[in-house]
């Protein structure tokens, strides 16, 4: 088939399949383009789910008689002109797609009459030939637009529609979620000539409530916590449902970014994580939330249906939302989890931040276990119990060194261990397990309920306690004897709500602090973090930071190795479940960076398991 350019009938009903999924799309457009034409009150009529009669009534701006015609052509439109204009979008419509898509696959009446105006208009087209006729009609200020019969004329999509319940269902919910967006006016949802929702505009912020219950329910307005954030050209308000509230109400998420709708994984995951130790696995956050940003900071074209944005400085949007969110739960004095729920591998979940491949990188296929291996019987039942091919690339010369690695006899303990020297002619020769060396606690065999480790030290067995060895390296860490601890700047100050007497610790022990690290500025009844050390980086500072304060404003006295050791009991997770790869890494920082423990061990630490007592009653006659 030869290069041709597309019909722009066909072209128009291809760009209707990225705009137009189902008739709750339509009501979305449509209503963001009366909401962009200035729109005091909107009423909403549907017929049949949408499939049969989709009405929007504005008192909007008007479209005047000479631009009906090219409001229904494809990209035209009155909100952009230049690529300045494409970078800095304040309107909810910009790419002039809506209703040509829409005409392509319905039919469509657009009737309007601007304010200076003195007869309405009237154009109708529909998808066959997309002639466009305009008419005269009555029609008070501001634009009506109909669309009948949607998908009549590609029946492979209408089939796809859900049932009339269903649709309605849709369109109730995007009602919803721009009567969130804006309060100012006034939208009345009618299905098959019954009033289903009426929301008054409201001018005033402090009836904002009165909606908000109206549209999320009494149970989410009880347990609401009004959220007031700014930092910058940055500024977060609405409200988040405390803890409690949260386990009560399900599925209430909302978000917008300068007051379009939002489906955005990076502002759920930054709110997610500031509820981290407030709720279980099996529960979400319950939020309405607002973020109003610099336009040049986002980038509002990245989706045909523009529900996902990219921010400039991802991090710096997801941190300063975090850190709202979780400053207005801390004040609300909500019970944190004593301990968080580890997942199948012993591991607690993650509190740092990462950023998901884009799609144009494709999956991640580390994320993901590899595929099994088929194998034939006999090599089935060569292996070792428990034993597992990591990759298809696994050869059978290295399979037979790992089994010689398996079946060699254990020398005698001190006894040197030969090298295995293989070519690619020769056969291994006999080796056997790695030891711990002189300098190690030992080689570490397994790990027993996620806390303790057991070693094999010099043929003799030992067990350790993480937790103990978690604060040691903690201490050693925070040590400025060991090490200076370079104050490092938040990307998004804390600002942290003091009493007096622990504010008066700031200024007056000023340098004690910096010696670790910690860069706090007084801010009238508030005090703000600034910088913090890189032990400190990944800890709940809206927490650690207060008590800290709270520890040496109830001591007139404290020293520098005093303050360690209270940074290294309450930075250290005692509550964490350790597993095999997690137990060797503490092992080698221990040994790293404590190289004293190695050699006399402190009490709680280490404890020599007597197997001798064990052996003497296995042994019989």
């Amino acid at each position: 088939m030869p290069i041709q350019v597309l019909p722009p009938q066909l072209a128009n009903q291809i760009a209707a399949g990225e705009v137009v999924e189902r008739p709750a799309s339509v009501v979305k457009e449509l209503v963001e383009n009366s909401l962009d034409a200035g729109a005091t009150r909107i009423d909403i009529d549907i017929e049949k789910g949408g499939a049969k009669l989709i009405r929007i009534r504005d008192n909007g701006g008007g479209i005047g008689k000479e631009e009906l015609t090219m409001a229904l052509a494809r990209h035209a439109t009155s909100k952009i002109s230049s690529l300045d204009d494409l970078e800095a979008i304040l309107s909810l419509g910009f790419r002039g797609e809506a209703l040509a898509s829409i005409s392509s696959v319905s039919r469509l009446t657009l009737t309007s009459r601007p304010e200076d105006q003195r007869e309405a208009w009237s154009a109708y087209a529909e998808g066959r030939d997309m002639v466009v006729t305009v008419k005269p009609a009555a029609h008070p200020p501001g634009t009506t637009l109909e669309v009948l019969d949607l998908f009549f004329n590609t029946p492979a999509r209408r089939k796809f529609m859900r049932t009339e319940k269903t649709e309605f269902a849709h369109i109730d919910e995007v009602v919803r979620r721009i009567a969130l967006a804006r309060f100012d006016v006034a939208i009345s949802l009618t299905h098959n000539g019954k009033l289903v929702r009426q929301y008054r505009g409201v001018n005033d912020p402090g009836q904002h409530e009165r909606r908000l219950g109206a549209i999320c329910g009494t149970a989410f307005l009880s347990h609401a916590l009004a959220v007031e954030w700014q930092h910058g050209d940055l500024n977060l308000r609405g409200w988040v449902a405390d803890p409690a509230g949260a386990r009560a109400v399900t599925e209430m998420q909302y978000c917008y970014v300068n007051g379009r709708m939002m489906r955005d994984r990076l502002i759920n995951h930054a709110i997610r994580q500031a509820y981290q130790d407030k709720l279980g696995a099996e529960h979400q956050p319950a939020y309405v939330l607002y973020l109003d940003i610099d336009p040049h900071q986002v980038d509002v074209n990245v989706h045909p249906a523009k529900h996902e944005v990219r921010f400039h400085q991802s991090r710096m949007v997801h941190d300063f939302i975090y850190q709202g969110v979780v400053s207005v739960i801390q004040e609300s004095g909500s019970p944190t989890l004593p301990i968080q729920e580890p997942d199948d591998d012993g591991v607690l979940p993650d509190t740092r931040w990462q950023p998901t491949n884009r799609p144009a990188a494709g999956g991640n296929h580390f994320a993901t276990p590899a595929a099994p291996t088929a194998v034939s019987a006999g090599e089935a039942a060569g292996r070792q119990p428990g034993w597992q091919p990591q990759q298809e690339g696994y050869r059978k010369r290295e399979g037979a060194v790992y089994q010689k690695l398996l079946q060699a006899a254990p020398l005698p303990a001190r006894e040197p261990v030969p090298a295995v020297n293989i070519t690619a002619n020769s056969a291994p020769e006999p080796v056997v397990p790695l030891q711990g060396h002189n300098q190690s606690f030992g080689r570490l065999l397994t790990v027993l309920s996620g806390v303790w480790a057991l070693l094999e030290h010099n043929g003799a067995l030992r067990l350790m306690s993480l937790a103990v060895a978690g604060r040691w390296l903690k201490q050693a860490q925070l040590d400025p004897a060991n090490a200076a601890l370079k104050a490092q700047p938040l990307l998004i100050p804390v600002r942290l709500k003091l009493e007096k007497a622990e504010r008066n610790v700031v200024v007056q022990r000023s340098e004690l602090l910096q010696h670790f690290g910690l860069d706090l500025m007084s801010d009238g009844q508030h005090v703000t973090l600034r910088a913090v050390p890189l032990p400190l980086r990944n800890q709940n500072l809206q927490i650690l930071i207060p008590e800290l304060l709270g520890y040496l404003a109830s001591r007139p006295e404290v020293t520098a190795d005093q303050i360690v050791q209270w940074l290294a009991r309450h930075a250290a997770n005692e509550s964490q479940q350790w597993n095999h790869s997690q137990a060797i890494t503490l092992l080698t920082e221990v040994e790293r960076l404590c190289p004293q423990l190695v050699k006399s061990p402190p009490a709680g630490l280490i404890q020599p398991i007597d197997i001798e007592t064990a052996v003497s009653a296995l042994k019989h006659d």
